[in-house]
């Protein structure tokens, strides 16, 4: 994460071309350092005050043979003004540091798009990996292009002659090279990046020296190579120049945040336990530096040992949470009961990949909405709600501990690969700026019945073990009643599944109105959940500016659902539900609902594009009601 006060940075030349965004992309193999360049231009970019939104791209191999189109690394930035809600779909500018990595993106770049390449990486045997069956720098296919060959190697070596480092060391600095001439053509400050490169290569000084001359002779390479007439300059958002403290943070970074806001809001010691799984181990990550005494992070030695740490924390009078990805989630389901009948709050945060089974891991899909729901033995509602966009984890992860805390159950957060390690700037909130939280804990022994429910919220009292005249048993055997006895008769137990599941209904009575994004008449409604949120909302905002009627509705919440959320439908003679899975929530609504609903799904390991939301809902207004 960066932190930085609101108040650009970024260097505005008066003959500076100003665009209202761009997106670029680093790409290379896995060890070019495409992430870290990618990641510091975002990071300028927040500084400088622009809204940045980020898609890292990696392989689903440890380690691809190196110039293959397998072994491609990526890392895509959009920043400008304020309509900044996606990643971005087609490319402004490419930097391709060999052929592997300029062929897989050759189908994302817009007509006229600049692609600055290091040459020095076209030979014959890197040609043959990608698949080119002649120089694409030479032989005029690349002429819907303004292509620029860089000899990025070269330039770079000569620029660390005399340093104690091997030609591959020096080799590893082009990374900075590109990230200096980027720098020049979008003015950043240099300081701050030489600033960067000081903290981060403080333990080996020959490396810090490398890095920092690389990025300077980028620059001068930018200045002196008269590519370009002047530098170009991108709009910035006013409405990240409001006072407080910003940080361009990525959707893990903020679950872990929403994490801790809840914990100290609520005046509870947090413990997360985890065992580390693509996508989500960045979670325990973030925890795990915090070293506060009342942040424990717990690597377990699986999934079941972590998810049973947790409920034990949660047992002892902390919130307990977890984290994980869907092979992880499935090996929780019988904890998740225990949770669910013992009444302990919890929180889940299931970060999804593509699978099934490992799947591909470093790839994005929402295909675990329906193992949420209904991925259980026996009777076992719980609430589940989605996050959004990377800042949105923060919030919907301290709501998830706010209703595990006032109606004492396990709530499972949805997020997802494209989210996890995606980032954009937010304004932080102040844990002070929180709601107050409503715990149900419980002093006083007079009259004490550890599943006496609250007449509002149906929760029973928390209280904790060791506290004199508090003595009591939880597990999972079905309870009875308000003392929580054993009990196996039959009208008893469906009382209490009964219970169960109306007070996970009432979650629902805390809930704002539903609200609709656009015309709330619109013949075509497009319904989204998750991180479908921003392609969704371009998608719609185009559409309606081309005066077609078309609104929009993003779910955070899966269970319970909204109650009027039917009503809202029912208003509009074209509901679209789209996911990236085969028609999950389709399902779930038309079960709940009982409408017809259309539906698209994409189940490709990548995102939605905005213009293949317009297609859709283009033939979907050009057919009949």
């Amino acid at each position: 994460m960066n932190q930085a006060t609101a108040s650009p940075a970024a260097i505005e030349p008066d003959d500076a071309c100003l665009l209202a965004e761009i997106t670029l992309k680093f790409a290379g193999d896995s060890g070019d350092g495409i992430q870290l360049a990618g990641q510091q231009f975002a990071q300028l970019a927040s500084a400088a005050g622009e809204r940045v939104r980020t898609l890292p791209d990696f392989p689903a191999e440890i380690r691809s043979p190196v110039g293959t189109l397998g072994g491609v690394s990526g890392f895509q930035v959009r920043a400008g003004g304020e309509q900044v809600l996606t990643p971005g779909d087609r490319l402004d500018l490419l930097v391709a540091m060999n052929p592997a990595a300029l062929r897989s993106n050759l189908d994302k770049l817009k007509p006229g798009a600049i692609v600055l390449v290091n040459e020095d990486a076209f030979g014959a045997a890197n040609l043959g990996k990608a698949g080119f069956a002649a120089n694409p720098l030479e032989d005029g296919s690349l002429r819907a292009y303004r292509v620029f060959s860089v000899p990025m190697g070269m330039l770079t070596r000569n620029a660390l002659k005399g340093l104690p480092l091997s030609t591959r060391e020096k080799d590893r600095s082009r990374n900075f090279f590109a990230l200096g001439l980027i720098c020049w053509l979008f003015p950043r400050p240099l300081e701050d990046v030489e600033a960067f490169i000081e903290r981060r290569f403080a333990a080996n000084p020959e490396l810090a020296e490398a890095n920092r001359r690389a990025f300077r002779t980028g620059w001068n390479y930018g200045e002196t190579a008269e590519f370009f007439v002047s530098p170009l300059r991108v709009a910035g958002s006013e409405r990240l120049r409001e006072p407080g403290v910003y940080r361009f943070v990525t959707g893990n970074a903020a679950v872990a945040k929403g994490m801790v806001a809840a914990a100290r809001r609520a005046g509870l010691p947090l413990l997360l336990g985890g065992y580390p799984i693509t996508p989500a181990t960045e979670v325990m990550q973030e925890l795990a530096r915090l070293r506060e005494p009342d942040v424990r992070m717990f690597q377990a030695e699986d999934e079941i040992a972590a998810i049973g740490s947790a409920i034990g924390a949660s047992f002892a009078g902390a919130l307990g949470a977890t984290s994980t990805s869907g092979p992880g989630l499935s090996l929780m389901g019988e904890f998740l009961n225990l949770a669910v009948i013992a009444e302990l709050p919890l929180v889940v945060v299931d970060v999804m990949r593509a699978g099934p089974s490992t799947g591909i891991p470093t790839k994005t899909e929402q295909a675990d909405l329906l193992q949420a729901l209904h991925g259980r033995h026996g009777e076992s509602p719980m609430p589940v709600l989605a996050c959004a966009s990377p800042a949105d984890c923060y919030h919907a992860t301290v709501e998830a501990c706010r209703i595990a805390l006032r109606y004492m159950t396990p709530v499972i957060v949805l997020s997802d690969l494209s989210l996890s390690g995606s980032a954009e700037v937010w304004r932080e909130p102040h844990v002070d700026e929180l709601a107050p939280f409503h715990v149900h804990r419980v002093t006083d022994p007079n009259g004490f019945q550890p599943y006496r429910r609250d007449p509002e919220t149906l929760a029973r009292p928390w209280a904790l073990p060791g506290t004199p005249g508090l003595e009591h048993v939880i597990g999972g055997l079905e309870k009875a009643g308000d003392s929580g006895a054993v009990c196996y008769e039959p009208e008893n137990h469906e009382a209490m599944v009964q219970l169960r599941a109306d007070k996970i209904d009432r979650i629902a009575q805390d809930y704002p109105a539903t609200e609709i994004h656009g015309d709330p008449d619109a013949r075509l409604l497009l319904l989204g959940w998750g991180s479908t949120h921003g392609a969704i909302r371009e998608a719609t905002d185009q559409l309606r500016a081309a005066g077609r009627p078309v609104a929009c509705l993003h779910l955070r919440h899966l269970n319970p659902l909204p109650r009027d959320l039917a009503e809202v439908l029912r208003r509009h003679p074209q509901v679209a539900v789209l996911e990236n899975n085969s028609g999950q929530l389709w399902r779930h609504l038309r079960a709940s609902c009982l409408l017809d609903l259309k539906r698209l799904g994409k189940v490709q390991g990548t995102a939605f594009h905005v213009p293949e939301i317009i297609a859709y809902a283009e033939s979907l207004l050009e057919t009949p009601a």
